[in-house]
C-alpha cells in the first residue's frame, strides 16, 4: 500500500496511582462482625484513628467526608435504629472509612480510545483544535470504566494533553427509569478527574468500548453521544451515553431485536430523516440499522462481510462514520490469522450508506513489533477517529493494554479506498 502512516512517539500506559474511593461490602455476615469490632474500639482511639485517616486521605479527594458518610449510610441498615441515632458524626465517618477502599481503575489497561471535538474551542492558535479523548480503563477483577482526557491538536495534528487533574471522582447518580440513569460531576472538576464507573447490575463488570460522536440534529442542536457495551459478567447489553458538556451524562439501555452484541456506532446525523447505526450483531459481519428512535433498533441489514485475508475472521467498525466529500468514511477493524487485529477503511454513499463505494484491500495500520505485546497480543483497535485539516487523526489501542496515536493523509486514504479491485 502506498499510504504513509505517521505514528507518534507518544504512548499512554496504565497508571496504578490513579484511584477512586469505592464502597467496600463483603456481605452482611462479615460486615456486621466488622461493625461490632469498630464499635468496641475505645472512644479516644476512635477519634485518633479518624484523625489519622483524614490526614492520610483527605488530600486525595475533594469530598472525602461526603464519601465516608455515604458509605456509612449504605451499611447502616445493619445497625439498630437507636444505635445509628446515638452515633456522632465523627463515629459515622470512621465507620464509613472502614467500608471504603481505593480502586486503581486503570491499573491493568487504558485502551480502546475514541475522539471528538471538544465543546470549548476558544483561546487556540491558528490551525489548532481542542479534542476530548475517551478511554476504556481496566483495573482489578477486569472491571472497565470510562475516563477522559482533553488535548489540543496543532496544525500538523500533533497532540499535546492538558495536565491530569488530581482529585478524581465519580458522578452523583440519579435513577431516571428502569433503563436509564444520570450522572453529574462537580462543576469545578476537570475532565480528566471524572470517572464513569459501572452503576447498574447490567454493567457491574464493565462499561466497555465507548464510541463517541458529535451528533447534529435536524434543528442544528448538537449532543455528544456514544454507544457502549454494558457487561454484567455473563451477558452484554448495548447502551447509549448522551452529554452536552462532559459534566452531566445520561446513560440509557438500547432495546430492540437488532440492539444486540457489540460494536455499535452511531452516524453523526440522521440519514433521510432517521437515526442510523453500524453494528456487528452476529459477531462476524458489519450491519447497518435505521430507526426513528435512537433507543429502539428493531431491524438490521447486512452491510459488509469479510473479504480479504486480514479480515476473514470478522469485520467491525472502528468508530462512528465520518462525513467526507467522497462519502461516509468508516474505519474498520479486521481479524485475520493468529487473531491479529488490524485497521482498515471503507467508503459508503453519502445519501444511501447501504452502498459500499470502496474498501481498502490491505490494512492501513497493523501492529508493529513494538505493539504486539500486551493483555491481548497482536492487536491495534480504535473506537473513533477525527479529521483535522488534511489529516485523519487515529487514536488506537495497543494490544488491549495502552494507547497510541497515528495520522494519515485524508485525501490519500480516500483515493486508496476507491481504487478498483
Amino acid at each position: 500500500m502506498k499510504l504513509q502512516i505517521n505514528r507518534t512517539n507518544l504512548r499512554l500506559n496504565p497508571d496504578s496511582r490513579k484511584v477512586i474511593p469505592r464502597y467496600l461490602n463483603a456481605g452482611n455476615e462479615r460486615s456486621l462482625a466488622k461493625l461490632k469490632r469498630i464499635m468496641n474500639l475505645a472512644d479516644t482511639h476512635k477519634a485518633d484513628l479518624l484523625n489519622q485517616v483524614m490526614q492520610e486521605f483527605s488530600g486525595r479527594y475533594r469530598n472525602i467526608e461526603d464519601i465516608f458518610m455515604k458509605h456509612f449510610e449504605s451499611i447502616s441498615y445493619l445497625l439498630p435504629d437507636n444505635t445509628v441515632q446515638d452515633l456522632s458524626t465523627e463515629k459515622k465517618l470512621l465507620i464509613g472509612s472502614y467500608f471504603t477502599m481505593e480502586y486503581a481503575y486503570e491499573a491493568a489497561a487504558v485502551f480502546n480510545p475514541s475522539v471528538v471535538e471538544a465543546p470549548e474551542q476558544s483561546g487556540l492558535a491558528a490551525g489548532e483544535k481542542r479534542v476530548v479523548i475517551s478511554f476504556r480503563a481496566t483495573g482489578e477483577s477486569h472491571i472497565s470504566s470510562l475516563i477522559f482526557k482533553q488535548a489540543i491538536l496543532d496544525e500538523q495534528a500533533n497532540i499535546r494533553f492538558d495536565p491530569d487533574g488530581q482529585l478524581l471522582c465519580e458522578g452523583v447518580v440519579k435513577h431516571l427509569s428502569e433503563t436509564s440513569y444520570s450522572l453529574s460531576f462537580p462543576t469545578d472538576s476537570t475532565l480528566s478527574e471524572r470517572v464513569i464507573f459501572p452503576v447498574t447490575l447490567n454493567e457491574k463488570n464493565g462499561i466497555e468500548d465507548a464510541r463517541f460522536v458529535q451528533f447534529t440534529d435536524t434543528d442544528g442542536d448538537r449532543t455528544y453521544m456514544a454507544t457502549y457495551t454494558a457487561y454484567n459478567g455473563s451477558m452484554i447489553m448495548p447502551c447509549l451515553i448522551e452529554t452536552k458538556d462532559f459534566c452531566h451524562f445520561r446513560m440509557s439501555q438500547m432495546t430492540g431485536a437488532a440492539a444486540v452484541n457489540k460494536n455499535l456506532a452511531l452516524f453523526p446525523r440522521k440519514i433521510n430523516g432517521q437515526y442510523a447505526m453500524l453494528a456487528r450483531i452476529d459477531g462476524v459481519n458489519n450491519f447497518i440499522m435505521f430507526s426513528n428512535d435512537r433507543y429502539q433498533w428493531p431491524t438490521a441489514e447486512l452491510l459488509q462481510e469479510p473479504k480479504y485475508d486480514w479480515e476473514l475472521v470478522q469485520i467491525g467498525n472502528g468508530g462512528a462514520p465520518i462525513e467526507t466529500e467522497k462519502g461516509w468514511l468508516v474505519i474498520t477493524h479486521g481479524v485475520g490469522p493468529m487473531r491479529k487485529y488490524c485497521l482498515g477503511a471503507s467508503l459508503f454513499d453519502i445519501n444511501d450508506p447501504r452502498i459500499e463505494l470502496g474498501r481498502l484491500k490491505a490494512p492501513f495500520l497493523l501492529p508493529n513489533e513494538d505493539e504486539r505485546h500486551g493483555y491481548v497480543p497482536n492487536v491495534v483497535y480504535s473506537c473513533g477517529s477525527i479529521v483535522h485539516g488534511d489529516k485523519l487523526f487515529v487514536p488506537y489501542a495497543v494490544s488491549d493494554h495502552a494507547t497510541s496515536f497515528a495520522t494519515v493523509n485524508l485525501t490519500s486514504l480516500l483515493h486508496e479506498i476507491l481504487q478498483p479491485g
